[in-house]
């Protein structure tokens, strides 16, 4: 199964499946590459079974800045926030009007992600150009905490899926910082890569392994309890490594885009390349895999279009 969506104008910048719904799927995009320009929300439903291939949309809703992430609120299954390029950070609810229910604007630079609590679920994450992280909950109008520690821009912040206080940050100053909400400073900090930690994400089955995307074109395994050096480290990609994210239902699959146009999945037990998708014609930027249908991908890119697709390797 191969489906396409065009999202005309606009360039892909995240896509995130529904926890709640099998069919749903949202995308994060801006016009005009993010550089200058509006963004656009698109919530689309993924046909299945005799419907396969097919891709409708549900709502768009427009924003007058770039949205670089997108995730899903693990409380509602209507309302999702998105990462903004003029430094807000938006609560949409997909069964009211065109205009966000709650519109936060702390940060200095671009949002770059956003990351809902799986654990507890009652608060989020943003990470920002500014070199800070901040701590929400969708019912208080100001942050909860400000994390200060990273040098350079802070391109993502995601939290453990195994404890209710610990995330992980990525940053431009080439290091991965880990956190608990309970202390403002880095409690770990490792020089993870070369050049710029683009993205991180945690493995769903073993609970201290963090995976690794930079732009020095190559994505590493870590293991938080030995972070003098990398369990693996995976090279294959041409260009910078964009996105990384775990497969939630494989401890051993890691799914990775790249500015060299290319959605890649790896087996990071074996180091193994074991899949390339090559069907976009700009850098690809997102990637996530469907919660409820564990042979479903979707990707985006800035070929403004979205896929959707079952690799080989997962059939």
């Amino acid at each position: 199964m191969f489906a396409k969506h065009r999202t005309t104008g606009y360039n892909g910048y995240a896509v995130q499946w529904s926890p709640f719904f099998e069919h749903k799927l949202a995308v994060a995009t801006a016009s005009n590459f993010g550089l200058v320009g509006n963004g656009r929300l698109h919530i689309l439903n993924v046909g299945a079974g005799p419907a396969a291939g097919q891709i409708t949309v549900e709502r768009v809703f427009d924003t007058q800045d770039g949205l670089f992430d997108v995730c899903w609120s693990e409380v509602n299954e209507n309302q999702l926030v998105t990462a903004s390029g003029d430094g807000s950070i938006k609560l949409w609810d997909t069964t009211l009007a065109d205009f966000p229910i709650q519109n936060w604007h702390e940060h200095q630079r671009e949002v770059f992600s956003v990351n809902w609590n799986l654990v507890r679920k009652d608060s989020f994450l943003s990470a920002s150009w500014d070199n800070t992280i901040k701590l929400w909950t969708q019912n208080s109008p100001t942050s909860l905490q400000t994390f200060k520690g990273h040098s350079h821009c802070v391109y993502s912040a995601m939290w453990s899926p195994h404890s209710p206080s610990l995330f992980a940050s990525c940053s431009g100053d080439h290091t991965v910082k880990l956190w608990d909400t309970n202390s403002p400073a880095p409690i770990q900090t490792i020089l993870a890569h070369g050049n710029e930690v683009l993205s991180l994400d945690w493995n769903k089955y073993q609970d201290h392994t963090v995976v690794t995307g930079s732009v020095d074109h190559t994505i590493k395994v870590w293991d938080m309890r030995r972070p003098d050096r990398e369990v693996n480290c995976l090279r294959g990609h041409e260009y910078a490594v964009r996105k990384v994210k775990c497969s939630p239902h494989s401890g051993s699959l890691v799914a990775s885009t790249s500015y060299d146009m290319t959605m890649r999945i790896w087996d990071i037990t074996t180091g193994d390349m074991i899949e390339i998708h090559d069907a976009h014609t700009e850098f690809v930027l997102g990637v996530d895999f469907n919660l409820y249908r564990d042979r479903e991908i979707a990707t985006c890119a800035w070929d403004e279009s979205v896929h959707v697709f079952q690799p080989r390797c997962l059939m």
